[in-house]
């Protein structure tokens, strides 16, 4: 496939994973897979993950930063792009590397372990994916990630400013 050349991309509500692949020079890319279609970025999937966490006001490096600060993850910690838009994704292998996929929890709907101690993560919309770490690796980032959320959400519930009402109405000018 070739590469969408020259294309900003952030991760938005339908990315479901961020795949590291090697291209023909021996280059880690990334395959893009979203909920309606697939294709290949010529960046690692890390570039991509650390300039949509920037597109949001953040960083690759303070998302992980902030998530030890929440849940006291400091290996392969998940990271929230977005709460608002329920954007949590985690890594498959340690996110310093290159060859790191990243995956939304939101869409997983299973895994299973391979016989090659790989895992084929299945997703919502019939999609899968293989990735080269075993089930109870992925496993275990579920749960974490889960867990990330889980703390995150109600920590923000609980925020005085989520405990203000809103107005019901608007103030007007009368002038």
């Amino acid at each position: 496939m070739d590469y969408i050349q020259n294309r900003e991309y952030e991760v938005n509500p339908q990315t479901m994973a961020l795949v590291a692949k090697y291209d023909r020079h021996g280059q880690v890319v990334t395959r893009v897979i979203e909920s309606e279609e697939q294709f290949d970025l010529p960046f690692h999937p890390g570039q991509i993950i650390d300039q949509s966490c920037r597109y949001f006001a953040s960083s690759l490096e303070g998302r992980m930063a902030g998530t030890k600060q929440v849940a006291g993850f400091t290996h392969k910690p998940p990271i929230v792009i977005s709460q608002k838009m329920g954007m949590y994704f985690f890594p498959i292998i340690s996110p310093k590397r290159k060859e790191c996929s990243w995956i939304a929890h939101k869409y997983i709907r299973s895994y299973k372990g391979e016989n090659d101690h790989t895992t084929t993560i299945h997703f919502i919309n019939g999609v899968s994916v293989n990735v080269p770490v075993s089930a109870g690796m992925i496993a275990n980032q579920v749960q974490r990630t889960a867990q990330f959320r889980f703390i995150l959400e109600d920590r923000l519930s609980h925020t005085p400013a989520a405990s203000i009402s809103q107005p019901d109405r608007v103030a007007e000018n009368l002038a």
